[in-house]
């Protein structure tokens, strides 16, 4: 099952590095995919389309992750992982349709990562003022900035490369 785990920049120094892929212990999280739930939502829209919404809704996550990390880099990261559909379990509570947990994946191989480019962290760190300053406003102009941005694509073995601001 394809999955896309929404992480920040520090959780990509555990993605272990070979000549040709990237491996991670991917932790118990949470994450997005294609679920029946998301499926039901998007009615009229084809595979790419619900891939693509499940990716976006990990990119979010990822905000709220580096928003609860005081030390955390101020980019975006999303990490795209294939792991076996009895690892991964309805999520509870209140989450996206795509949302999903994972149990603990020892060596799982990486796909893709996903990164903000360095420029986005002012964005990032706009949405996170805002949501300190609990400016509804403020809030609302830096997330439409930060969603207007795409995260750009990385080779597994570039994990270590990735650009910081």
């Amino acid at each position: 099952m394809r999955l896309y785990v929404p992480a920040t920049l520090a959780d990509l120094d555990a993605v272990t590095v070979t000549t040709r892929v990237g491996w991670w212990d991917v932790p118990p999280r949470g994450a997005h995919a294609v679920t029946a739930a998301l499926v039901s939502a998007l009615p009229d829209e084809d595979d790419e389309a619900r891939e693509y919404a499940a990716f976006l809704a990990a990119a979010d996550a990822s905000l709220m992750l580096v928003a609860g990390s005081a030390d955390a880099v101020p980019l975006r990261v999303v990490v795209t992982v294939e792991v076996p559909e009895h690892a991964v379990s309805d999520s509870a509570g209140d989450v996206p349709p795509s949302g999903v947990d994972v149990g603990e994946v020892p060596g799982t191989k990486v796909e893709a990562i996903h990164v903000d480019e360095p420029e986005a962290a002012a964005d990032v760190r706009a949405v996170l003022a805002a949501v300190d300053a609990d400016d509804d406003a403020a809030l609302e102009s830096a997330t439409e900035r930060v969603d207007q941005r795409d995260l750009l694509w990385y080779h597994p073995t570039e994990a270590h490369q990735v650009p910081r601001p």
